[in-house]
């Protein structure tokens, strides 16, 4: 499981020119699920996430995570960050996970962070042509891939 993270002022998700999702201060978070991605992979991410510390303190030292500053989590599903680009000039996807597995790990994946102490997770629309919106603060981006963290 790949995310993406960045820190946000704000950040909206719109599908057919209605919001669906909003946070003001927190994470925006991209979220690619691949074929052999299970629970176990999710609940590892979501813990790792929830308590990344990449908020400034009152020394300007990224000291603090999102349950410190009230901030919210707006999660986009995102199989494109799952792509192959060693071959050719097509991405391929083929290790991405299937909707019908990606979905309710996208869905657990959500219910684990608001477990691990975030009090607004906000989402997209699972597979809809999303128009995402956000105001980088810092610019502050962190790619994190759940593999990474079983070491």
């Amino acid at each position: 499981m790949k995310a993406i993270i960045q820190r946000v002022s704000t950040a909206s998700v719109a599908v057919d020119g209605e919001i669906k999702g909003k946070i003001g201060k927190g994470f925006l978070i991209l979220l690619g699920v691949e074929q052999e991605d299970d629970e176990t992979e999710a609940k590892v991410l979501a813990k790792k996430v929830a308590g990344l510390r990449i908020f400034t303190d009152e020394n300007d030292k990224m000291n603090l995570a999102l349950q410190d500053v009230g901030g919210g989590a707006l999660v986009i599903s995102n199989f494109t960050l799952c792509a192959d680009c060693s071959h050719g000039r097509r991405p391929s996807f083929i290790a991405a996970a299937r909707p019908e597995k990606a979905e309710p790990l996208y869905e657990y994946y959500c219910s684990q962070l608001a477990q691990n102490g975030v009090t607004q997770v906000e989402k997209g629309v699972f597979g809809a042509d999303m128009q995402v919106s956000l105001v980088n603060d810092g610019p502050v981006t962190i790619e994190i891939n759940s593999k990474d963290l079983k070491r």
